[in-house]
């Protein structure tokens, strides 16, 4: 399967597409699709790249991603648990070229100029929860319904951004294939000293090209990306790993300067690695 760009599977009567994933780890490559796509993560957790953003997903998130938005999941491979997706495929044009720019459905506009971006509601209401959970069971006209319903209450809800910048122009298969290794060689190896030579060989381009081609397609220079991933994974160990230290985990992430972990990471989550710990132990706390 190719990773850019990669097509929602539809005929030509399909407007609303409705997916059901079930898998133990969701479709991991990195790709772009002209559908807007609003994902309620039913189970499962993990890490999502947007765009040029880098933000974790948990159960009971909606998760919407923008037309044309570079974006892969990432889940949690330490479990035996299925992760679960209910996903809903359209267009701004498919129901017809201005059919969302009518008054009757003014309500709506905000969802738009926020799913440009992408973003993630992780408290939503249980009317959009509940509206997910129906539409495998429905009709075509009632899907449309529930779909104008949940489209409705996610331009209320409280929302976060998923990526900084808009992405509108298409990448070729050769452009994704070479994002997805570096990519899946970060992710494999973020906690080991990666040179910029390296990464530049494993992309067959020079330093400097590699340099000036990671940042035209991602807003960002590698190792920035590559501070974020650990900084990331970071957040997690300390949330899950009580009996790990601060020091302990800033060595787990690939960090050798405590003094620089704790700088990055307030830099990154906007507080300190323990105060996150601390703010994760009450959540978790008020959970049960």
């Amino acid at each position: 399967m190719k990773v850019f760009p990669f097509k929602i599977p539809k005929t030509k009567e399909d407007s609303l597409i409705y997916q059901e994933d079930v898998e133990f780890v969701f479709y991991d490559k990195l790709h772009q699709h002209e559908e807007i796509q609003i994902s309620y993560i039913e189970n499962g957790e993990g890490t999502i790249f947007v765009g040029d953003t880098i933000s974790p997903y948990q159960k009971g998130d909606i998760v919407v991603i923008g037309s044309n938005l570079p974006h892969v999941f990432r889940s949690e491979t330490n479990t035996n648990e299925l992760s679960v997706m209910l996903t809903l495929f359209f267009t701004s044009n498919s129901f017809g070229k201005d059919f969302f720019m009518l008054p009757a459905l003014k309500d709506i506009q905000p969802f738009w100029e926020n799913s440009k971006n992408g973003f993630v509601v992780n408290n939503p209401s249980n009317k959009v929860v509940k509206c997910f959970k129906k539409i495998k069971k429905v009709n075509e006209f009632d899907r449309f319904i529930l779909f104008l319903e949940i489209t409705k209450k996610l331009s209320q809800d409280k929302k976060v951004p998923l990526s900084s910048y808009i992405y509108d122009k298409k990448i070729t298969d050769n452009e994704g294939k070479r994002m997805q290794t570096v990519f899946e060689y970060v992710m494999t190896n973020f906690q080991k000293n990666i040179t910029l030579e390296e990464i530049a060989a494993l992309s067959n381009m020079t330093k400097n090209a590699f340099c000036k081609y990671f940042k035209v397609r991602t807003n960002k220079t590698f190792f920035q990306f590559l501070i974020e991933i650990r900084i990331e994974r970071a957040g997690k160990l300390l949330s899950r790993s009580q009996e790990l230290s601060v020091l302990e985990v800033s060595e787990l992430c690939g960090f050798n300067n405590i003094s620089n972990f704790n700088r990055k990471f307030k830099e990154i989550k906007g507080i300190s690695p323990l105060a996150y710990r601390k703010s994760q132990m009450l959540k978790w706390k008020q959970k049960v």
